[in-house]
């Protein structure tokens, strides 16, 4: 089981912190599944990861096709995994349990902090996942620049 890690996102948009994670997943080699709530907000990065420059192209795509199993980063409303993901990314105040975890190299959980609802369904995600007793991670990006504020578990 790897560690969950926690985006407080301040400054930069969803899109942005989400396609430099899925950029470096798919550069080491991980298969990512990108869980949402809203099929708008799915939609939106889904436009932006096709819509990127030719360098930053990420292989993608929504779920609901007929190569779902065959997507490296698929986006998707489903608690289920069709792509047999490497790592999860969790947005849009989707939900997680400890449980997502298992198996996986990595879980993040994006949220934005300029939200009250979304700062609250953080914590309340970063409670569950520490009281499992699992490796945690926070991190913020108030000062300009990613940096870990907290840590739990292993």
């Amino acid at each position: 089981m790897g560690k969950v890690i926690f985006y407080h996102l301040t400054r930069n948009p969803l899109e942005v912190t989400a396609h430099m994670l899925l950029d470096r997943a798919y550069q080491t080699g991980w298969r990512v599944t990108v869980r949402g709530r809203d099929p708008a907000v799915l939609a939106r990065l889904d436009d932006t990861l096709w819509l990127g420059n030719k360098g930053s192209f990420l292989p993608h795509g929504l779920a609901g096709g007929d190569h779902d199993a065959d997507q490296p980063i698929l986006l998707t409303q489903h608690q289920t995994c069709p792509n047999r993901p490497d790592c999860l990314m969790v947005i849009d105040m989707a939900d997680i349990t400890p449980e997502d975890a298992d198996g996986l190299e990595r879980m993040w959980v994006l949220f934005d902090g300029n939200e009250t609802a979304a700062l609250t369904h953080a914590r309340s995600q970063w409670k569950a996942v520490t009281a499992a007793g699992m490796h945690a991670e926070y991190w913020s990006e108030d000062s300009g620049r990613w940096q870990m504020k907290a840590q739990s578990g292993k």
